[in-house]
């Protein structure tokens, strides 16, 4: 393992800390549309896999297929997502609805709004943070 320098240490120290605060306002967000945080990540995988199967589900979540059930039981309640059957009859695929879809996209919106903190970059400064970040993000190994 390579020993990382003072200067790695701290941006993986200030990446944390943007997490937390995107991860604080997500969770602000998911409660003012009366979602849990796993609901809303369900969402957010659903819109970018199309289909997926309960066990797929699970896995992504890092969680036991039956707390899946009842995230899921509560968004087929909401109208925002729905089993439908997959290939295999044995399994159950989970996929968004249009209110779902039309969730997503409001939810998208507001949740990537830049935070003031970023907007009070100049132009040209935010230009070189995304360009590193994309840099990185490039750069990190496929899952």
């Amino acid at each position: 393992m390579v020993k990382a320098g003072k200067e790695a240490v701290e941006i993986s120290e200030l990446l944390a800390t943007l997490f937390h605060a995107h991860k604080r306002h997500m969770m602000g967000l998911a409660k003012d549309y009366g979602l849990t945080p796993q609901q809303t990540s369900t969402l957010w995988l659903l819109d970018q896999n199309q289909k997926l199967a309960m066990s797929e589900l699970a896995e992504m979540l890092m969680c036991d297929a039956s707390n899946v059930t009842g995230i899921v039981d509560k968004l087929e309640q909401r109208g925002l997502a729905q089993r439908v059957q997959g290939e295999d009859r044995r399994v159950k695929m989970l996929t968004l609805t249009e209110a779902g879809k039309k969730h997503n996209v409001e939810f998208h919106d507001r949740l990537f709004e830049p935070p003031e903190w970023l907007l009070k970059l100049t132009k040209e400064e935010q230009r070189q943070f995304r360009d590193l970040l994309r840099r990185a993000v490039e750069s990190m190994p496929a899952e």
